[in-house]
């Protein structure tokens, strides 16, 4: 994921997010601190190509906010998760069943859904939530 010098501008409240630049390489973590109207949604928007930027350009898994159409943002949502903040669960469901449905949407062979879908909870500590 790359910012080149992204600036995000609302029409009345000024910039969100002012000639940003930034780089993360291949299974780096990081983390997106900061007080609340700092940005952070914003950038994560950015991220996920909800939003454009006003100025600059974001670069994620080979797609470009300046070169990738609307209707092919899908594509860049299938290769890179992203986990919001209300964590848009489907109700009265277990987290295996939540992981098991995004799996099979996606398209995932119907025998590998519930494997995969324990790995992936096992990888960030939610198995026991299964």
């Amino acid at each position: 994921m790359k910012f080149i010098h992204v600036t995000k501008e609302y029409s009345r409240s000024g910039p969100a997010l002012d000639d940003i630049s930034f780089h993360l390489v291949k299974g780096q973590f990081a983390f997106l601190t900061g007080h609340s109207g700092s940005g952070k949604s914003t950038a994560l928007r950015l991220a996920h190509l909800a939003e454009r930027p006003s100025d600059g350009e974001v670069r994620v898994s080979g797609f470009s906010s300046t070169r990738t159409s609307r209707r092919d943002v899908w594509k860049l949502r299938r290769k890179v998760g992203y986990v919001f903040q209300d964590f848009r669960l489907l109700p009265g469901r277990t987290a295996l069943e939540n992981v098991s449905f995004a799996l099979k949407v996606i398209g995932s062979p119907k025998k590998q859904i519930f494997p995969r879908a324990q790995r992936l909870l096992g990888q960030v500590g939610l198995a026991p939530k299964a």
